[in-house]
């Protein structure tokens, strides 16, 4: 009778085992076919928001908006390669790690670069794109001819929160440095509201900024009088949950068939593409 007992017990735990690993095959990504892309959906050219699916866009999860930009062209790609198609999952700068890490998404794709404190808890693949950081003011600013850091000194300035870019505003001697701001919509109404004198951004966020608004100015400083930035701070990374060995493989795959001028005409393209250029 006990041995009967430890038979139907047995049967029974193996068909509760086998329960939870069908849910579990029903919920994975890859059964499904496709990988959850987290990013802020405001981060022209990179990624930003639209009404319909025009130029490519794809739906943005539980919204009837849809998502375009670099981001989203170049998870297209790497979706495609690895025989995946992608959801768009909107999620603010501050969330999209704890969303990977809590299995909300598969992959950041929103202009995030390396950095020491991000690479203890995600791991990041080679670079999607590189970007240098420069500094946007309006036209009419008294900072508008500056030709060096130095000639930012007493200038209010801040970027946006828990990015680089606010973080190499410590190099600017002599400038206000402001709290750091949500993200660059919120910047640039600063900026042209004159709350701020100016602020730091990478290279393809300024130019479609100055796209959409001929009163902005870029500053690029020359060597040695501008900012001091490692090669990480100017590449964007795709990240994914630490340990995910198998799936940083295939991106990293997908990156190296996608040459240098296709990146380049991708990201064209999205500067002329986004919503404030038109």
């Amino acid at each position: 009778m006990r041995k009967m007992k430890r038979v139907l017990s047995l049967v029974l735990c193996l068909i509760m085992l086998a329960g939870v690993l069908i849910v579990g095959s029903s919920c994975s990504t890859k059964k499904a076919g496709v990988l959850r892309v987290g990013m802020e959906c405001a981060y022209a050219p990179f990624n930003w928001t639209q009404s319909d699916d025009s130029n490519g866009a794809v739906k943005i999860v539980d919204s009837e908006s849809y998502a375009n930009g670099y981001d989203v062209q170049m998870a297209k790609k790497i979706a495609a390669d690895m025989g995946y198609t992608i959801e768009v999952v909107k999620t603010e700068w501050d969330g999209l790690i704890p969303a990977l890490q809590s299995g909300k998404i598969d992959l950041i794709i929103a202009g995030m670069s390396v950095n020491p404190d991000r690479s203890k808890v995600v791991d990041f693949s080679s670079a999607y794109y590189n970007a240098n950081i420069v500094v946007v003011t309006m036209k009419d600013s008294p900072y508008a001819s500056a030709t060096s850091l130095a000639e930012l000194a007493g200038a209010k300035m801040t970027s946006q929160r828990g990015t680089n870019w606010y973080d190499l505003l410590a190099q600017i001697t002599g400038a206000d440095i402001l709290p750091a701001m949500d993200d660059v919509p919120s910047l640039l109404v600063a900026l042209t509201s004159g709350k701020i004198d100016a602020y730091t951004t990478d290279a393809p966020t300024a130019m479609a900024a100055s796209y959409a608004n001929p009163d902005l100015v870029t500053l690029v400083f020359a060597e040695g009088k501008g900012l001091v930035v490692s090669q990480e701070e100017t590449q964007v990374n795709v990240a994914v949950k630490k340990g995910s060995a198998d799936l940083l493989k295939g991106v990293n795959a997908a990156l190296a068939k996608i040459s240098e001028s296709d990146r380049e005409t991708i990201m064209k393209n999205a500067v002329a593409q986004q919503p404030l250029a038109n």
